[in-house]
């Protein structure tokens, strides 16, 4: 999947592929990593196929006296940027940072379309990643008049907002457009995995994926941080006719997953895991049919069940 807006001019030590971002650059490598790495030449393929994951040595408990090597998930600060005020910073899985950028300031309300994103650039540094995000005019104006209350709002919880009244974001009610067969929930499930290359190797990721009425799987995304998953599906379902349907998402449903969607117009969302009080609260209010316990033969609805079959 590529993105249709054409941005980013990779710097400081980083190769693209696409869509990927992949630091060579890394500062301060173990001795351990040193003796993984040392004199081993990789194509091209083999470093794609890693993004986001780095070899290290771990000792397992039948063998203290034997290093082996194994894989552990790259968690990167990403800073995002707007029109050179830097905005967040967030951990993340580093690949798909483009569509993270876009999902992300759907879902703050930062932007109402990608249009509003004149350009971007994504800079890798030893201490992390900056995503510099050029905004229209009008919109960055409306993040400074908001940026009191947005700031150290980050993707996993409300760091930084001052008051009670700051959490959570007037949302218009969604419309009832769509409808999903349960039946169908299954075949969905059973993909998943197809979507975490990261996950499989390191057991470290959450998944977000987009799941077509026929239960068909046509985009998914991971990262170590459930709601940057999120946030990099919402970006690239901004820009692509994937039709009607509904998320999956691999991890529980806050309350954030569940505003996150609502403002990118998702109506129905499954979640692996539980459900908060909170987020069904949020979900009853925006109209938007929250389900968790999504597993093989099982699925609790919590709220406007009327968009099941």
């Amino acid at each position: 999947m590529r993105l249709l807006l054409s941005v980013s001019r990779f710097r400081i030590g980083t190769i693209q592929h696409n869509g990927i971002l992949l630091p060579f650059n890394h500062c301060g490598i173990s001795q351990d990593q040193k003796k993984v790495n040392k004199n081993e030449a990789r194509s091209d393929a083999d470093v794609i196929g890693n993004a986001g994951l780095r070899e290290t040595l771990v000792w397992q408990r039948d063998d203290l006296h034997h290093s082996r090597a194994d894989w552990l998930a790259e968690e990167v600060p990403v800073a995002l940027v707007y029109n050179g005020i830097s905005h967040v910073v967030m951990m993340t899985t580093p690949k798909d940072l483009e569509a993270f950028a876009i999902g992300f300031s759907l879902s703050e309300g930062i932007i109402d379309a990608p249009a509003d994103i004149f350009g971007m650039d994504v800079v890798a540094g030893c201490n992390g990643i900056e995503v510099q995000i050029e905004l229209s005019s009008r919109r960055f104006m409306a993040l400074k008049a908001q940026r009191r209350a947005l700031a150290g709002r980050t993707g996993c919880g409300v760091c930084g907002v001052e008051q009670l009244d700051q959490i959570g974001k007037p949302l218009t009610p969604l419309p009832f457009t769509q409808r999903f067969t349960l039946a169908h929930l299954d075949r969905a499930l059973g993909q998943l995995n197809q979507f975490q290359p990261v996950g499989q190797k390191t057991g470290c990721t959450h998944a977000a994926a987009w799941i077509q009425p026929d239960g068909v799987l046509i985009h998914g995304c991971e990262d170590v941080g459930r709601h940057v998953a999120l946030d990099k599906l919402l970006g690239y379902r901004s820009q692509a006719a994937w039709g009607e349907g509904a998320l999956l998402v691999s991890s529980r449903a806050s309350y954030e997953m569940v505003q996150k969607s609502a403002m990118c117009g998702v109506e129905i969302l499954f979640a692996v895991s539980a459900a908060t009080r909170l987020a069904v609260e949020v979900a009853e209010r925006c109209n938007l049919t929250l389900v968790g316990f999504s597993k093989p033969g099982r699925a609790t609805i919590y709220t406007h069940p009327q968009r099941m079959m």
